[in-house]
């Protein structure tokens, strides 16, 4: 195996958290360097490829962070869906080891039709952590709800079924001497109510941001025009999208999101099946969620979109129905966000 660097043409990188591993390879597909690097010592090592040397890596942590750093050399930096990766490790799924998995991006890379994934700004990834601790607070919140509630019932006290009144109900049971709930309890399940209240304070500040993005940036402020976008999920685009232009078309951009049926056709004969629920889960799941807030209110507006809304519903149901209001949603922000990146690049 050869070690002139300048005969690199390609690198496929395989990220973790401690070690890196690269796979290069030269103009004819043979490998010239395959070795496993620490953190510290792989921005060094790129340093000494040759200039728009392709080094490509899967689209999974930490390669946002990668990406913009390596922009700074003179390599030509892409990131590429796990989901794209996995066709061409040779090994197979009894094969998955760094190694292997760093052959694979190089030859994916190596496809003249591979789509690749823009890199993220840092400002883009700051307002998916606001989303990503929103979301993880909730979580917290509605477990420890159902703790509260199960741990009650032990003692033979049915709470509320409203999740709004459980802190204030919560108060005034352990506030009751004729609850009959032993001191070590009351004691527990205060702590149970403080962390309660902050999590729904913590939820109510991510908002509070959230919401702050959806009237700042021009991507989410024309998707607040779309039936079912409300500032969450138009926050949410804009964070995660950024680059729109990145689409040839509407259709692509929910094919990207998972929103298109799979496919099962052979000899003629297409077969649809379910969704295929690639690409960002939640972004898919706020238009989905936001789809079928819209199909609620669909029959009491006129315009076009609510009236085929409503039609569909009656005709192929309600679940359904919402998936189609989401994947029509999403050609229709892909529409309406590629202008906004038109015009900036003037």
């Amino acid at each position: 195996m050869s070690s002139d660097y300048s005969s690199i043409v390609r690198v496929g990188v395989d990220l973790a958290k401690h070690v890196i591993q690269v796979h290069a390879v030269d103009s004819a597909g043979r490998p010239v360097v395959v070795k496993q690097l620490t953190r510290a010592a792989f921005m060094g090592w790129c340093t000494r490829l040759p200039f728009g040397c392709i080094v490509a890596m899967e689209a999974t942590t930490g390669c946002h962070y990668w990406a913009r750093v390596l922009e700074a050399t003179a390599v030509d930096v892409r990131l590429i869906s796990p989901s794209f990766v996995t066709p061409y490790r040779m090994q197979g799924p009894g094969g998955k080891n760094d190694a292997n998995d760093a052959e694979a991006i190089c030859e994916a890379a190596a496809r003249p039709r591979m789509r690749y994934i823009a890199a993220k700004t840092p400002e883009q990834q700051s307002w998916l952590t606001v989303h990503r601790l929103r979301d993880g607070y909730i979580k917290e919140r509605t477990a420890t709800i159902n703790r509260i509630k199960g741990i009650l019932l032990e003692f033979g006290i049915v709470m509320s079924a409203y999740s709004a009144k459980v802190s204030t109900e919560l108060k005034s049971i352990l506030a009751d001497p004729a609850s009959g709930l032993p001191r070590l309890a009351i004691e527990g399940l205060e702590q149970c109510r403080l962390h309660l209240d902050m999590a729904a304070e913590h939820v109510k500040w991510c908002d509070r941001q959230i919401a702050r993005h959806a009237r700042e940036d021009e991507v989410a402020r024309r998707a607040l025009s779309v039936l079912g976008i409300g500032p969450l999920g138009a926050s949410a685009l804009a964070a995660t999208v950024g680059n729109f232009a990145q689409f040839r078309n509407g259709r692509q951009f929910s094919s990207w999101l998972g929103l298109v049926p799979r496919q099962h056709s052979s000899g003629g004969t297409m077969r649809l099946g379910r969704i295929t629920k690639r690409g960002d889960a939640y972004l898919r799941q706020l238009l989905i969620m936001g789809a079928r807030s819209a199909l609620i209110v669909a029959h009491k507006h006129d315009d076009p979109v609510s009236v085929w809304a409503v039609q569909v519903r009656e005709r192929i149901g309600w679940a359904k129905a919402s998936v189609a209001l989401a994947n029509k949603n999403a050609r229709r922000l892909w529409r309406l966000s590629t202008p906004v990146i038109a015009c900036a690049s003037d």
